[in-house]
């Protein structure tokens, strides 16, 4: 895939709100496949496109991909038939295959932008919009038959059609609903809100993180503060969860046990290889008995 394409993939999976890791070769020494430059995407689901190194560096990148994601945080990753040296940020990783050469790759999580959706039209929802907007948030106006697709929902109206939409919110399980009201006018209108007890419990009112704000600009950056404070990570269409690791019988190899990698069953227990020789290796000759 070319570096014009892999950008073009990027724009579809941010358009569709899809998490995914950006990876780039950032040092090479020989022998290795990859160069300085080389760039490919990881997918929630262990898929790669692109290209980054030959199958014992793709399982190093999937797995420590799916662990970058999950974690949402950015990581080095070295793959080297060599220890390194451990420095935050970095992780090191032996490369058994026979191709030796050390790479550096630097893995990325781009993960999707919260939906903020704000119901009023009130000097402090003017600012939320606009706020939030400079964070490159994606803000819309809060409508019931669209709630679900929220990432967090702030009611700013003054008392305008407020239990309808609060009420919408926490049924479809939106991850942060608040209500901006006085502490005593906001456990009036939860007290009133026809959900169980447990749902009006997770509205939060006043809105906001205490931080002494003052006028509508102030209100809202304490909302988006407290928004960012609780968001859960992973966010988007595409499930992030932790993977499970296996380790390939044949190398030793650490490898994701997702289904993107290569397996083999046998005798009931599925086996996880890091490259096509191991894979090959193993069916040679693999155990009388199951494992376990």
């Amino acid at each position: 895939m070319t570096a014009g394409a892999l950008l073009g993939r990027e724009a579809e999976l941010r358009g569709d709100r899809i998490p995914f890791v950006r990876a780039i070769v950032v040092a090479a020494e020989r022998p290795t496949s990859a160069k300085p430059g080389d760039q490919a995407l990881v997918l929630a689901d262990g898929t790669i496109e692109g290209f980054v190194g030959g199958s014992c560096v793709e399982s190093h990148l999937r797995t420590h991909g799916l662990l970058a994601l999950e974690s949402a945080t950015a990581t080095l990753l070295r793959v080297s038939p060599e220890p390194g040296d451990d420095r935050q940020g970095r992780v090191n990783v032996i490369n058994s295959c026979s191709s030796g050469g050390t790479l550096e790759i630097f893995l990325e999580p781009v993960l999707p932008t919260p939906i903020v959706a704000v119901h009023g039209t009130s000097p402090i929802a003017m600012a939320l919009l606009a706020v939030g907007r400079s964070l490159e948030y994606q803000m819309m106006g809060a409508d019931p038959a669209r709630i679900a697709e929220a990432d967090a929902l702030v009611v700013a109206s003054h008392g305008q059609g407020e239990e309808e939409i609060l009420e919408a919110a926490l049924t479809h399980g939106v991850p942060y609903v608040a209500l901006v009201a006085s502490r005593r006018r906001g456990q009036e209108v939860v007290a009133s809100l026809r959900v169980s007890p447990q749902l009006a419990a997770q509205v939060h009112t006043p809105a906001g993180l205490d931080i002494r704000a003052r006028g509508p600009h102030e209100v809202a950056v304490a909302i988006l503060a407290e928004i960012i404070s609780l968001r859960p990570r992973g966010q988007g269409e595409a499930q992030v969860v932790s993977p499970a690791l296996a380790i390939d019988p044949i190398c030793g190899m650490e490898v994701a046990a997702v289904a993107t990698s290569l397996q083999l069953d046998h005798l009931g227990h599925t086996y996880y290889f890091c490259g096509p020789g191991c894979l090959k290796a193993f069916s040679a000759n693999p155990p009388a008995a199951d494992p376990a």
